[in-house]
């Protein structure tokens, strides 16, 4: 199984692009997340609360899949934005006792995340190197709190599928054999297929 990597050495390969490590400051991420939290908070009491937070959650696994695409890394400032939009979802708008939904989210969130850490330390000790960069491992924790347990698997499985299709089309237009060492970012692909997971969740509901 090829590895696909999204985690913090920004020294990967293409399609990774390394930049400048203090692109991602606490300015320019933190201040949209600082003015977006509390614009979250007042569009969830007077709007619809799932278009609302829908919009909101998609900006910020889009800035996700940019961030990892370009730099391989994935900011914790987005990543824990992520979370706390979806225990405020959670307790907000999800049907049923505000404090069992919220804590419900968090044991799933927290479930997803250890079961990526297992993963993640079961390939490294197998094969002798990384295969799933512990950004990955966090943006889990962002799955399961948004994703109930049916929705969690068709996320994974969306962002896997892409990944694998994309990686082959590069590797085709290229016309260069496919490495079993090639890494990807896979925030990339993650990143929008939980919003779309969710997206698919808030239809069939």
């Amino acid at each position: 199984m090829s590895p696909i990597s999204a985690g913090t050495n920004p020294n990967f390969p293409s399609p990774c692009r390394r930049v400048v490590r203090e692109a991602p400051t606490a300015f320019t991420v933190g201040m949209p997340i600082a003015i977006g939290a509390p614009f979250a908070a007042a569009v969830m009491v007077i709007a619809d609360g799932r278009v609302a937070t829908g919009a909101i959650f998609a900006l910020v696994m889009m800035s996700i899949a940019v961030f990892d695409a370009w730099s391989c890394t994935i900011p914790d400032q987005l990543t824990l934005a992520a979370i706390a939009l979806g225990c405020l979802y959670a307790v907000t708008v999800v049907p049923g006792e505000t404090m069992l939904t919220g804590l419900e989210a968090v044991l799933r969130g927290s479930a997803v995340a250890i079961c990526f850490w297992i993963m993640r330390a079961a390939y490294r000790r197998f094969r002798g190197r990384e295969g799933l960069g512990f950004g990955d491992v966090k943006l889990a924790a962002v799955a399961g709190i948004w994703l109930d347990w049916s929705t969690v698997p068709l996320a994974i499985e969306i962002a896997t599928l892409t990944a694998l299709t994309f990686h082959v089309a590069t590797v085709v237009l290229r016309r260069k054999a496919i490495s079993p060492t090639a890494k990807l970012p896979f925030g990339l692909f993650f990143a929008p297929a939980i919003w779309l997971a969710w997206v698919v969740q808030c239809v069939t509901e």
